[in-house]
């Protein structure tokens, strides 16, 4: 996922097959010039088909398909013949595939595992032919139905990466030192601001063979959800994460100050994000002796998990390891309650979270691009 590579919004107009028309015929023979009716059905429309398959991380293949179209169903013909089916496109898309409807925001599809198939768009119905409708006492039916259409429109194609754990920090947090310290992934690391910009997975070795998978996303800053910096192109991938781990530096001028305004982002983003597991880790914590991680900890509610990192010096990643473990193996109904968040008055957003990109006018008008990617935010799309 290097620079370029890298596409997790598109949007696309679609459109399944329409369904074809039955047929209005009568059969004849050499020896009965009116056998009947004979018309055949008509054949349904191609359905558009989502496909998840785990070798893809991006949306990149589809950044070329502005029009993504099915084909028409037959029509039936006499003889009973029924017309043949409309040929089904199948996209392939990667694990954490959500499809939604630009216009209502409703999710349609959702691809979770490899392999897994999903009629995205249903084929138009086939039309009945008369011979249908043939009964003792209407022997020669003079109507066929005509074929269903199909379902168009334009449609939204959104990556949220499956990972359980998200990395949440400010630009410098150590984000990227901490996936490279505990996975085999290998993100930039370096000593300015996002060095990261597109969102790096690595998998995580726990004890008995166990692992699980973490995340690091590009430094959010405060007013992110407004489309400043670089976090509001990545927000939607926390959505996927069981756990979030804040990271904070321990250079902070106000470490609570800052994990405060990471929360608010977040909420503002989607409030339901406040409903996962939260720990906080004080990176860089090999510069503190235990009189400043003790005041540091006064900072933070007592209810908070707070662990104190280096991850230059491997301090406390085992234990962060051991921590992460726990809390993403609590139970399902054990939702977290800190009191921080209860003191906090309830966000309410004037534009539904999904829809953050056509605040920024990228993705509400036909005519503007629809490939989302690192380099240079929405890329156009050709026929």
């Amino acid at each position: 996922m290097e620079k370029g590579n890298f596409v997790d919004y598109i949007r696309i107009y679609a459109k399944s097959g329409k369904g074809g028309a039955g047929s209005l015929h009568f059969m004849r023979t050499k020896f009965n010039a009116q056998a009947g009716p004979d018309g055949g059905d008509g054949g349904r429309g191609g359905h558009i088909i989502l496909r998840g398959n785990q070798q893809l991380w991006t949306l990149l293949h589809l950044r070329w398909y502005k029009n993504v179209i099915a084909e028409n169903g037959q029509n039936g013909s006499g003889n009973n013949s029924t017309g043949a089916y409309g040929k089904d496109v199948v996209i392939e898309v990667p694990l954490g595939t959500i499809a939604r409807d630009q216009e209502t925001g409703e999710i349609e599809a959702e691809i979770l595992h490899d392999g897994q198939e999903l009629i995205w768009l249903p084929g138009g119905q086939g039309g009945r032919g008369n011979s249908y409708f043939k009964s003792a006492t209407n022997q020669t039916p003079e109507y066929a139905q005509p074929g269903m259409p199909g379902v168009e429109g334009w449609k939204l194609l959104e990556l949220k990466m499956l990972a359980d754990v998200g990395l949440v920090g400010f630009p410098n947090a150590g984000k990227s030192t901490l996936l490279s310290a505990i996975t085999a992934a290998k993100p930039k690391v370096a000593n300015y601001a996002f060095t990261t910009l597109t969102p790096q997975l690595g998998i995580v070795a726990y004890r008995d063979n166990k692992s699980f998978c973490m995340a690091d996303l590009p430094g959010i800053i405060e007013g992110a959800h407004e489309g400043k910096g670089l976090g509001h192109r990545f927000l939607r991938h926390i959505e996927r994460n069981s756990v979030l781990l804040f990271m904070i530096p321990a250079d902070s001028n106000d470490h609570m100050k800052e994990f405060e305004i990471l929360v608010n982002e977040l909420e503002q983003y989607n409030p339901e994000l406040l409903d996962k597991q939260f720990l906080v880790a004080i990176s860089k914590s090999d510069m503190l002796d235990d009189e400043l991680k003790e005041a540091i900890a006064a900072e933070f509610p007592d209810d908070l998990p707070l662990i104190f990192i280096s991850s230059v010096q491997n301090e406390g990643l085992t234990i962060l390891k051991d921590k992460l473990w726990e809390a993403l193996n609590k139970p399902v109904d054990e939702k977290p309650h800190y009191s921080f968040l209860a003191e906090r008055e309830p966000v309410v957003r004037k534009t539904p979270y999904w829809q953050v990109q056509d605040e920024e006018g990228e993705a509400g008008d036909e005519d503007d691009d629809d490939a989302y990617s690192d380099e240079d935010g929405y890329e156009e799309q050709e026929s």
